[in-house]
């Protein structure tokens, strides 16, 4: 059996359950949500995460979708 004990909502933007214990930009990579779109969660995410230590993969996507939306 597996406890998930981060807070948790629903975002109809995407049409699924978040956790919010991310930061909002690594919800919107995590989802593939376009540049752009307004997030309807904007404010409840984490401030800072430590997903990026756990997870180099999510970081080297970040920083491709970040450059992405840059130009």
């Amino acid at each position: 059996m597996c406890t998930l004990d981060a807070p948790i909502a629903r975002c109809e933007a995407a049409r699924t359950m978040v956790v919010l214990d991310e930061t909002q930009m690594e919800c919107a990579v995590e989802h593939e949500c376009p540049p752009g779109r307004k997030c309807p969660l904007q404010g409840c995410f984490a401030k800072v995460s430590g997903l990026y230590e756990a997870h180099p993969e999510l970081d080297a996507r970040m920083r491709r979708t970040s450059r992405k939306a840059a130009h």
